[in-house]
């Protein structure tokens, strides 16, 4: 089921079990920002990058390998070098997903993008070492940049997809298809969002953090938070510009985001996240967030 129905989709998803697979991901890996500067053709559409001058590459690789050592306390986390000729390869999340044996190589929209899409070491990982069959979706004409565009309840296997110029209807289809998810929502994200990942999270498949102007029909974001209520953290727009929504849980009972989002999160929000069994933990990420993306972009999932 794919559908812009957001009644229909959720009637649809109330029905389903917990069983899709496991809600949080077994392993994660990382892009080093080896050449970390700024991306101009990233800059047209992504409007939390930071000017050329606020860049400082030293300072990202040193936060980089502290992410690396935090997440390697809680799961296995593997490291592939960067390169710089693809200055954004550190949010790799956009370009390569995995599921069930699977992995899906994205569409990027920007022609410096689409070039971390051939990285042979990070396909050989997957087919070669892991034996995951490969899906390849990077040489069709769709954008469709996978996990910053749709954020997926892995338990549940439903799909939150948020169409911009980073992923068009027919992008997103592939990506239902190639995810194998149960069903998947379409909806459009507001004028100047890029990523669906942004401005909504879901944790675990229990909870779900939601900035509700980032979508263009306040309805879907309603709705969306109707469904995992009571578990809900709704988002200002201090919290917004911070990248909260940027977060991640890598395990049951933890949510990650940076440092600078931790700050700016509400009392109130912790609380939420607290109830819904979770503890906050943090890295330092400015230097990063310097390229537009924050912690849940830097981290691929293999499930």
């Amino acid at each position: 089921m794919i559908t812009r129905d957001a009644q229909a989709f959720f009637a649809h998803a109330q029905a389903l079990a917990h069983d899709f697979g496991p809600a949080t991901a077994r392993a994660a890996f990382l892009v080093a920002p080896d050449g970390f500067r700024l991306a101009e053709q990233s800059a047209q559409d992504n409007r939390y990058m930071a000017q050329a001058a606020g860049f400082d590459a030293a300072r990202a690789a040193d936060q980089h390998h502290a992410l690396h050592r935090a997440l390697s306390d809680v799961l296995p986390t593997v490291c592939f070098p960067g390169d710089p000729a693809t200055p954004d390869a550190v949010f790799p999340n956009n370009v390569f997903a995995t599921a069930a044996g699977r992995y899906v190589v994205g569409r990027m929209r920007h022609p410096v993008r689409q070039r971390e899409a051939e990285r042979a070491d990070i396909r050989g990982f997957f087919g070669g070492v892991l034996d995951y069959a490969e899906i390849d979706l990077s040489l069709q004409p769709h954008p469709c940049e996978l996990t910053g565009a749709l954020v997926i309840d892995r338990a549940r296997g439903l799909g939150l997809c948020g169409l911009s110029e980073r992923c068009d209807e027919a992008g997103a289809r592939l990506m239902h298809e190639a995810l194998g998810l149960r069903a998947t929502l379409l909806f459009d994200l507001a004028p100047g969002e890029y990523h669906t990942n942004v401005v909504l999270s879901v944790l675990a498949g229990r909870a779900a953090i939601i900035s509700e102007p980032g979508f263009a029909d306040p309805a879907i974001a309603r709705a969306i938070a109707d469904f995992y209520t009571p578990h809900v953290v709704q988002l200002s727009e201090r919290e917004h510009r911070a990248l909260v929504g940027n977060a991640i849980a890598l395990s049951g009972d933890t949510v990650w985001m940076s440092a600078r989002a931790a700050d700016a999160l509400a009392p109130r929000n912790r609380e939420v996240l607290a109830a819904a069994g979770f503890q906050v933990r943090t890295v330092g990420l400015d230097a990063i967030e310097a390229g537009g993306g924050s912690l849940r972009c830097c981290v691929g999932e293999i499930y």
